[in-house]
């Protein structure tokens, strides 16, 4: 089921239950790092063919990615 946060444009903003807020932010951020995997370490264009070099080529963006937020964790 789609959890879309209510825009307040006409009345009152309607909150999620505590367990969908959950749900909502762990979607979230899992979303934004797919976002960050395909806009800045090459999930979006891949220019490789066959199975195992495409898995090696966005394995390789993921530890990329996880490098980069290790690091951002340490400031």
């Amino acid at each position: 089921m789609p959890l879309i946060d209510h825009n307040p444009r006409r009345g009152t903003k309607i909150e999620f239950s505590p367990a969908e807020a959950i749900r909502y932010n762990e979607r979230t951020a899992a979303e934004r790092s797919n976002a960050r995997l395909k806009d800045e370490f090459g999930g979006k264009t891949l220019r490789v063919r066959g199975d195992t070099k495409v898995m090696a080529h966005l394995m390789f963006g993921i530890l990329a990615l996880s490098a980069d937020q290790l690091m951002r964790l340490r400031q």
